[in-house]
């Protein structure tokens, strides 16, 4: 019998948020990666576009190194900058499970410090069903 899989919902990452009209908001995804639901972003300071937050920080992409928001929805920006809907402010509760870190956030400490960063904007990341 085949082994059946399921890609993650929104129900699965988001777990409550207060009021989506207040919480959510259409950002520009820097292009060159494929941004899957729950992707952890920064915004980069000269742009003001998200990508997916780094460990450190990363010439060019200064500011993205902290963690400000929650992709809702896959967006494949591999070839062109797009727009994606993220959770930008809270209260909101996000299930740790569900997040999508960076390649180079690999380290116990460094994922700690990115839900912190996240708690900072209202966005609570939670050991949820």
């Amino acid at each position: 019998m085949p082994v059946l899989t399921q890609t993650p919902t929104l129900g699965d990452l988001l777990k409550f948020e207060l009021n989506a009209n207040y919480c959510r908001e259409a950002v520009t995804l820097k292009a060159g990666t494929s941004y899957p639901l729950g992707a952890v972003l920064g915004k980069i300071t000269a742009t003001a576009k998200y990508r997916l937050s780094p460990a450190a920080q990363v010439v060019g992409d200064e500011g993205a190194e902290t963690a400000v928001a929650v992709l809702i929805e896959a967006v494949d920006a591999t070839a062109a900058d797009a727009t994606g809907l993220v959770v930008a402010r809270g209260p909101a509760i996000v299930a740790k499970a569900a997040l999508v870190f960076d390649p180079s956030v690999d380290q116990a400490a460094e994922i700690a410090a990115k839900h912190g960063q996240l708690v900072a904007a209202g966005l609570v990341p939670r050991d949820t069903a």
